[in-house]
């Protein structure tokens, strides 16, 4: 996301157009990546340039290049194109410092929450008993979330036909994208469905979300791609089924399936009240690539949690990098 908003100002100056065409097969050139970028994968705050959000990144876009220096939550070995790419020319220093996880998570935001009702606990008992390996996690961040009931039948529909385990975390998404205008999603869920996964499956409202992705049980998760469920994530070496919502997330997903293959691709360019639904078969195919045990996404996420960890340990990437923004900073800004 950093060298396309660096790069924004270049795409802002060379188009004439008042908008970026969401729906054209028009594919851009942009520095970070390796593979040309489709519009479709592209924010949708960027894409009206009458838009306040799209004057705010490239308003941030220009002022990046005024900076010394960008810390960026990442690691040499997740983005080694994109730094390289960045190193040239005048764009300010790189440190890759990532990956910066909150390993063990706000504890006493999660006691406070989990107390209100014994069933958002319950789902870690759940999870104890199931093989390892065996659980598939649906979950879309802090505010990503299903907007209609229509979605929540088709997501059922497509775990129901799976056979695989899982763990759904089913609620409307956050009003800042969406959210406002949802139905009680719950009531979407198709007559009978829990008894006839009873077992298997499991439907709760919130989750530990890095507590159960280092949980023994998990073997893949369907996500919104958020940068910091990515990390995660790679962290454990869980693989992803990709499902962004808004954001950068569609940014995202495309850099995880097409640049790295890190991830598989259910959808790429899906956004919250775009109007489409992502059907059952597309979820059950997703779960199913996922959760395959012997695949090559599956090995290149485990070697790449590997590398996650050694980055930041002694001797890593990212360590040498913190350890170079420090020397920089104090040769900088001497007192």
């Amino acid at each position: 996301m950093l060298g396309l908003m660096l790069h924004l100002p270049v795409l802002h100056s060379q188009s004439e157009s008042p908008e970026f065409d969401h729906d054209s097969l028009t594919e851009l050139t942009v520095p970070s990546f390796a593979n040309s970028v489709p519009f479709k994968v592209l924010p949708n705050a960027i894409l009206d340039k009458h838009n306040e959000a799209y004057k705010w990144f490239l308003h941030h876009g220009r002022r990046f290049r005024e900076a010394k220096g960008i810390l960026v939550n990442t690691f040499g070995e997740l983005e080694r194109y994109a730094i390289e790419s960045l190193a040239v020319g005048e764009t300010p220093k790189v440190y890759a410092v990532g990956p910066i996880i909150d390993v063990e998570g706000n504890r006493q935001f999660q006691f406070q929450f989990q107390s209100q009702s014994s069933k958002r606990s319950y789902y870690k008992k759940w999870l104890d008993e199931q093989p390892k390996g065996s659980v598939v996690l649906l979950c879309f961040g802090s505010r990503g979330g299903l907007t209609n009931p229509m979605q929540v039948r088709e997501v059922a529909a497509g775990l129901e036909k799976s056979g695989h385990r899982f763990l759904w975390v089913l609620r409307r998404a956050h009003p800042a994208v969406g959210g406002d205008r949802a139905e009680e999603v719950e009531e979407g869920l198709p007559e009978g469905f829990e008894g006839r996964v009873e077992g298997r499956g499991m439907v709760c409202e919130w989750v530990d979300q890095v507590g159960v992705l280092g949980h023994r049980a998990i073997g893949g998760f369907v996500s919104h791609c958020g940068w910091n469920s990515i990390l995660e994530s790679l962290w454990f070496g869980v693989p992803i089924a990709t499902w962004p919502m808004y954001a950068e997330q569609q940014l995202n997903a495309f850099y995880m399936v097409r640049e790295k293959g890190l991830a598989v691709e259910m959808r790429l360019d899906y956004r919250l009240g775009g109007g489409g639904l992502v059907t059952a078969e597309e979820v059950e195919r997703g779960v199913n690539e996922v959760m395959e045990k012997e695949n090559e996404v599956r090995r290149r996420v485990e070697e790449m949690s590997k590398r996650s960890r050694e980055a930041v340990g002694e001797g890593g990437s990212s360590l040498a990098s913190l350890r170079q923004f420090v020397h920089d900073l104090l040769n900088n800004y001497k007192v």
